[in-house]
This record gives C-alpha cells, structure tokens and sequence, in this order.
C-alpha cells in the first residue's frame, strides 16, 4: 500500500497541480537539487543555479559526471543527513545540507539544500544581534533582581540605629527567616537589601514584593505561579512564580501585615516545608528560599484582633530588626542631608546654611529617611546657585518655623552655636518631661512615649546630657 505522501506527489505529478508546486519549489531562497535513486539529476530550481553556477542542463545526467566531488551520492549508500557541509568552487561559497529521499522505507533519492554564503553570513549577524539583545535583557533582568545595598551604605552613627546594623550583619549569614520593623520611610528595604548582601545567597536573585500594591487576587499566583490553563487569560505553559524566582536567593516580602488571611496559610507552608504549589496544579515544587518580611504596622496587635495569624507570627519573628525612626536619630542628619546633596545634584560644592540644619534637625520628621530625602531634592531644585537657604524649603514644613524660632529666641548663651542651643534645649525639655512622671522604669516608660521616641534612645540622651533621676 503506497503511503500518503507518494499518492499526493503521483497525484499532483500528473495534474495540473504540477505546475502549482513547480512553483512553489522555485520560489524558494535556498538552491535545491534532487537525485533519483540511480544518481541522476531530476530537478534543480533557479536558486540553486545562482548559488553554484549548475545549469539546469544537467537534469537527466548523472550528477557524479557533472559534479566529481559531489557528496550527495553518498546519501543514497549510506542513507545518512549532512547538515553544514562547507563548499568552495572558483569565487563561489556556499553551505550545503543533504538528506536521503525515503519512501515505504526504500531511498527513492537524494536531495540537497545549498545556501550562499554571504546569506549564511547575514544570518549568522542576525543570530548574534539576537543573542546580544537575549543577553542585554537578562542582564537588565538580573539588575530588577539585585540588591543594590550593602551595610557600609547606611548613613548613621546614633547608638540605636548602630546596635540594630550590628545584629543584622550577624543574624545576615543564618538562615532564618527575619521581621524588620519600624515606620514607614526608615529603610526596611535598604537593610534587608544590606542582609542578603552580607549571605551566601548574595549571588542569587533579591525579589522584592510589596504585599500592599498588589491586589489579594493577584498577590497568589505573582508569589506561587500558576499552571496551565488555571484561569481564563493564563499564559500557554503556565508561570513561575516570584518564590520560584528567588530560589537560592532571598525574597522580601514589604508590608507583610497586609497580606489575607488565607494567603498566610500558604506563606506559613513555605516556611514550614520550603515547598510551593502553582495555583490550578496538584503537584508541589521545593524551593530554596530566604524569607525577610517588613511591616510598619504592631503584627501582634493584628494577631490579638485575629488580623494574623499567630502561628506565622512567630515563624516570621525568629529574629526581629526595629530600625528607629529618624527622630531619635537627629545627630544622623546632617550625615544624612551632606550624602543626599551629593546623590541629588552630584555636585560636591552645594552647602545648606547652619538655621537651615538646625531646622532640619528640629523636625518632628512622620516620613522618616524617604521624607528626608525629598525635602533635599526639593531644595536643591529650588536653590539659586548652590547654597541652600530656609525659604528652599517646602512650604510645609516653613510653616513650622515659628515654634522653632521661638525656641531658639530664648538662648540663654550668646555665644553658643546653633547646634549647642539645640542640644541644651533638647536637654531642658526632656529633663521637664521626666520630671512629671515617678522615677522608675514605668515612669520613663512614660516620658520616652510623651517624647515621641524608644524607652532605649531616652536613656542614650539621658547618658549624653548627665541627666540623672
């Protein structure tokens, strides 16, 4: 019984289609010859005349006649592909492949497909543009995927904000998952970016998620993918997950307090069996994983109000990082607004004048570091020339200047500098607050909570000023 394929070539070799395919075959860019099982030539299309220079006066003749150093012969003894067989006649190049013609399992002939070199050529420029730009793009994915910061890049000297760099870099080489806390804008990330850095997992990729941007519909298959078909619109083959990219590396998951109930429980399975599951698939993938989490919000408040879950809670709180917010850390920030001029205009000469510090440092400062940061871009794009004065500033905040003014009005010294009026009114202030409240650790309990700062940096300040009750 003769196979489908020679039915459709008898069939359209003695119909009009002929000519159909005819055509087809000498519109093709690559040459073409064929040989019947005897060695002779039975057809070649104009391309391949082109390439090699063979007339089409050799069909009907032996090809081995024509063509002494043919190899397309042996294709019919040794029913073997050719593919790349490098070719050079007179000032002719070209590329040829070869390959048997079998039909019902018997070699009916031979056919060869050449190539002009200088298409070779094009092609090949094609692939390493192509290449070059799959490279360009992993890189650029490989950056989306880096962290940026190290331990050396955190501006500060205030004890607490050290005390709290100085556990970091020691828990950085464990493996445990890590909770860091504090208010917004005090630079959960950047020590989280800081620990991955300092890890064996530096090498692997940091994701960063933030919880809260992201709907909680989504926020499931962006962590833990999905399989094919899991949903209408899901792409063909299905899609890693976030875990998944991040194996062997760290994953930081911002804002972790706003994460659904649910999605927890799968979270806390991740940390319990370091394995995920693809939402829409049945089978369970291990990953290798680092997990650091960061909330601005109390999570045991969530966890009494049954906002989170308890057992999470405490596989998240193996070890706790609380970054001080930048208003217990006013020696930091004229360190802080010097490196922020520099990063901002990237001109060393910029200057901010002593009131205008002073200011700064008197703030009460809700944004924190990011806050910071904005007021000195501001300024800088404000600034005429390179010094920057007060009325730079943010409206907001020159509305502040009043109280700060008054402050600074009741200078007992007149020869102190500004930063030496400040602290003695920093002193005065706290030792009036302190003693409106019993002495005992309840007491300044109480008073560091009046002063908007820890019970820890009271006792720093109480140190530095010889305050004593």
């Amino acid at each position: 019984m003769k196979n489908t394929f020679q039915e459709h070539i008898e069939v359209d070799c003695s119909s009009k289609n002929f000519n159909w395919w005819h055509a087809v075959i000498n519109s093709i860019n690559d040459g073409i010859l064929v040989i019947d099982r005897e060695g002779i030539v039975r057809f070649i299309n104009p391309e391949y005349t082109k390439i090699t220079g063979v007339k089409s006066d050799i069909i009907g003749k032996p090809l081995i006649e024509y063509r002494p150093g043919a190899q397309l012969t042996n294709a019919l003894k040794d029913q073997q592909c050719r593919v790349g067989v490098y070719r050079k006649e007179k000032n002719r190049e070209y590329m040829v492949d070869m390959a048997p013609i079998i039909i019902e399992g018997k070699v009916a002939g031979a056919v060869s497909v050449c190539k002009s070199l200088n298409e070779v050529d094009k092609l090949s420029k094609e692939l390493r543009r192509q290449t070059e730009k799959l490279k360009n793009l992993e890189n650029r994915m490989d950056s989306i995927y880096e962290a940026k910061y190290t331990f050396e890049q955190i501006i500060g000297r205030e004890e607490g904000l050290r005390h709290v760099v100085h556990i970091a870099e020691k828990v950085a080489e464990s493996q445990f998952p890590i909770l860091v806390t504090g208010e917004s804008g005090t630079g959960k990330e950047l020590f989280s970016q800081a620990i991955h850095n300092k890890s064996e997992r530096q090498h692997g990729p940091f994701i960063p998620v933030n919880c809260a941007a992201i709907p909680s519909s989504l926020l499931e298959s962006e962590l833990f993918g999905y399989g094919d078909g899991a949903f209408t619109n899901a792409k063909k083959g299905g899609k890693a997950g976030l875990f998944e990219i991040a194996n062997n590396g760290t994953i930081f998951l911002d804002e972790i307090g706003d994460m659904s109930y649910d999605l927890q429980a799968k979270l806390l399975r991740v940390l319990q069996e370091k394995k995920i599951r693809r939402v829409g698939e049945a089978t369970e993938r291990e990953v290798d994983v680092r997990i650091i989490a960061a909330t601005h919000r109390n999570l045991q408040q969530l966890v009494n109000k049954k906002q989170f879950r308890e057992d999470l809670f405490y596989r998240l709180n193996v070890i706790q990082l609380e970054i001080p917010p930048l208003r217990e850390r006013k020696e930091d920030i004229r360190k802080l607004v010097s490196s922020f001029i520099k990063y901002s205009t990237a001109n060393a000469s910029y200057k901010i004048d002593e009131y205008t510090l002073g200011f700064l440092q008197s703030y009460h400062w809700p944004g924190n570091v990011r806050e910071l940061k904005n007021v000195i871009d501001y300024a800088t794009c404000m600034a005429e020339g390179t010094d920057i004065m007060f009325h730079h500033l943010p409206q907001f905040m020159i509305k502040d200047e009043q109280s700060f003014s008054d402050v600074l009005g009741k200078v007992d010294k007149p020869n102190q500098t500004l930063q030496e009026a400040i602290q003695d009114k920093e002193c005065a202030f706290i030792q009036e607050i302190l003693r409106k409240y019993p002495n005992n650790i309840g007491g300044k309990r109480k008073a560091a909570e009046v002063l908007g700062i820890s019970l820890a940096t009271l006792y720093n300040k109480m140190k530095k000023y010889h305050i004593h009750f």
